[in-house]
């Protein structure tokens, strides 16, 4: 691998560059345009190095809610899987996706790596997001987790934090080229770090944090959506806050 491409995802003059782009730019425009919860931040104080979240995926809205709403030393250096065949094939989609997303190829087809692996960047302690479900979800719903995500997990020895987004396929649907108006209502629940138990196989490992996944968003999703749209002025997050709709609070 190139020293160059090494340095994209470690370098921290990148990194200051990726600050402004996710901070000043994409989460306000997203905290905008949507009214989002946060939920369950308290869950992550003890985080600390490499880890994996493992997200339900039904828009395009999901990593730059999960960006937006991780502490910043989290988010610093995180680096989000972006399908090669749509996002590194096409130049000024494969920087727009390196610089907001601190994005690495992942190849759907099964036919080989892609540039730099997921398993190179948890062995060099950069924390990952992945969607295992493979690509965005047609009507919401939860689908089936590959276990890929599992496997790095427990090959790295790093937990995968599950994390459930709630309300994203309504406000910005699968074919829809902009969320819809009024800040419809999106949360972003984050759940208890989860290790490999001893022994256990990947499939096994990722049906447990499907199951978080699944129960965070039954638990939270009535309470979330029932917020409503909002047609006045739009609260503008500045800096790394969140906007009024946001809570850190540990609820699980």
């Amino acid at each position: 691998m190139a020293a160059a491409e090494r340095d994209r995802f470690t370098s921290p003059v990148i990194a200051a560059a990726r600050f402004v782009a996710q901070r000043m730019i994409l989460k306000p425009v997203v905290w905008t345009v949507t009214k989002v919860t946060v939920l369950g931040k308290t869950e992550l104080t003890d985080l600390k190095g490499a880890f994996v979240v493992v997200a339900n995926h039904t828009s395009h809205l999901d990593a730059p809610l999960i960006f937006g709403a991780l502490p910043r030393r989290l988010a610093r250096y995180l680096a989000a899987g972006a399908a090669a065949d749509y996002f590194f094939d096409v130049r000024w989609r494969r920087g727009l996706t390196a610089l907001f997303f601190n994005a690495f190829a992942v190849d759907r087809s099964g036919v080989g790596p892609r540039g730099v692996s997921a398993k190179s960047l948890l062995r060099r302690g950069i924390p990952l997001i992945v969607f295992p479900e493979g690509t965005r979800s047609r009507d919401g719903s939860l689908g089936t987790f590959k276990p890929g995500a599992a496997a790095l997990a427990a090959g790295a020895e790093v937990p995968c934090v599950p994390v459930a987004i709630i309300g994203a396929s309504i406000a910005h649907p699968r074919g829809s080229k902009w969320p819809g108006p009024g800040r419809l209502p999106v949360g972003v629940v984050f759940g208890e770090p989860m290790h490999a138990e001893p022994g256990e196989a990947p499939t096994a490992y990722i049906t447990r944090v499907r199951a978080e996944v699944a129960r965070l968003t039954d638990e939270h999703s009535a309470r979330i959506l029932a917020q409503g749209p909002t047609h006045g002025q739009a609260d503008r997050p500045s800096g790394d806050s969140a906007g009024s709709a946001e809570s850190g609070q540990g609820q699980r």
